[in-house]
């Protein structure tokens, strides 16, 4: 069961977002005994709408303009992209697009979201998550500029960034320019796990061959995709001014805005490239609770075997018991159950993804009766590769380490396919 366990998990693992964006926190710094948190500081970057209306109007001056955004689509101080851009003489505010979860990230997730109107604009908002995932030839028919103002999470797994790839390839058919505000990656650099291989690409997925933590913005995964999958669009990304690739969101000063109900801080976000793949189990992630994706738990789960284990390797996780709640996975909901809870996760050597996987061959030696990996969704929905010439992730004989499990050769071609796209130095 573990050998099997180790070439079911290899190369092309990944799993279904969490995505589904919601309310605005300030100041959040986690903190905790593993990776030391930074302090966050004063104001010091421009996002792309900042840029947009300082530096480069020019682009939308005069112009019918279409936004796809929701609650995270914010400036530095904090207005709504939609405001801001309603309120600029010459720009003509036309239509909003509304991706997963809607305008206001209130919406479960899988949730179809209606078309509605921006009451403060009175803009209609039409649904990207619906009947149509991108805008439509006679939306775009109306418009000469089609902008996207999203904030990414820094993993293959989240919709935003196909969103913004079929809006590529919609404006390019209509002959319409796309213009991406760029934002920060919240969680930096760091490019961690499998490359997606694009036979099995989807809305879910992901659509771009990267790994499941990508290290890049989305303005750069928008260049990225242009040359990379063909789409050829008339494509502008207006880049964050005053940030250095490498930084995490804390220190950037601006206002921190949940990309997902379930991602509600950084030390969520950090271990979200790597324990979203336990969606594809019997346990639960911890949507609901006080620590989502910090969790794992299940009512047959034996922590004590877990918790040593992370404890030699110098990862102090607590155990506990917590109550899933809706918006959630649908697991154990409302049920008390025996958990794990994972340390904070910062600095530039943790890597999220080899430690789930660690952990996932750990639970398939430890409790094969109880384990459940779900094989056939996998199949059907991820596109996870299961391949015997690829045995295995684990690049030493005994994988006891979670730093045996690496994908440094995917990771570095990525890097170098990479590199004509980066806008920002580390």
């Amino acid at each position: 069961m573990r050998h099997r366990m180790r070439w079911l998990l290899a190369v092309g693992i990944a799993m279904i977002g969490a995505s589904a964006p919601v309310v605005a926190e300030h100041g959040l710094q986690p903190v905790g005994s593993w990776f030391a948190g930074r302090t966050a500081q004063h104001p010091r970057v421009r996002p792309g709408i900042d840029v947009l209306l300082a530096d480069s109007a020019h682009l939308v001056a005069g112009r019918r303009v279409g936004l796809i955004t929701n609650q995270t689509g914010v400036d530095a101080a904090g207005v709504r992209t939609n405001d801001r851009l309603a309120g600029v003489a010459g720009v003509t505010l036309a239509a909003i697009f509304a991706p997963e979860h809607g305008i206001r990230g209130n919406l479960a997730p899988g949730e179809a979201v209606a078309d509605t109107v921006d009451l403060r604009t009175g803009v209609p908002i039409y649904s990207l998550y619906g009947v149509n995932r991108a805008p439509t030839r006679n939306q775009l028919a109306r418009l000469d500029v089609l902008i996207v103002d999203l904030q990414d999470v820094g993993a293959r797994t989240f919709t935003y960034v196909s969103t913004t790839v079929v809006a590529m390839r919609a404006a390019r058919a209509a002959g319409v320019r796309i213009v991406v505000l760029d934002r920060p990656n919240p969680i930096g650099c760091l490019m961690q796990g499998p490359v997606l291989d694009t036979v099995y690409a989807s809305f879910s997925l992901g659509m771009l061959p990267v790994p499941l933590r990508h290290g890049l913005t989305i303005g750069e995964l928008a260049r990225f995709a242009n040359t990379e999958l063909g789409i050829g669009a008339d494509l502008v990304v207006v880049p964050v001014q005053g940030w250095r690739r490498c930084d995490w969101f804390d220190r950037t000063g601006l206002p921190w805005v949940r990309p997902s109900p379930n991602l509600p801080d950084l030390a969520a976000l950090a271990w979200y490239p790597g324990t979203v793949l336990f969606e594809a189990t019997n346990l639960s992630v911890g949507r609901g609770t006080d620590a989502p994706f910090r969790q794992l738990g299940a009512p047959w789960l034996r922590t004590r075997p877990l918790r040593q284990m992370l404890h030699s390797a110098g990862l102090e996780a607590p155990e506990v018991r917590f109550t899933p709640a809706a918006p959630g996975d649908g697991r154990f909901d409302g049920v008390a159950v025996a958990g794990i809870r994972l340390p904070p996760l910062r600095s530039s050597d943790g890597d999220p993804v080899a430690v789930a996987v660690w952990l996932l061959d750990a639970l398939a030696a430890q409790q094969p009766d109880s384990f459940r990996l779900d094989t056939l969704g996998l199949f059907r929905r991820l596109g996870v590769r299961i391949d015997p010439g690829h045995t295995g992730v684990c690049n030493a004989i005994d994988c006891d380490d979670w730093r045996s499990f690496r994908w440094e050769d995917q990771v570095n071609r990525f890097r170098r396919r990479a590199r004509p796209y980066l806008l920002y130095q580390r």
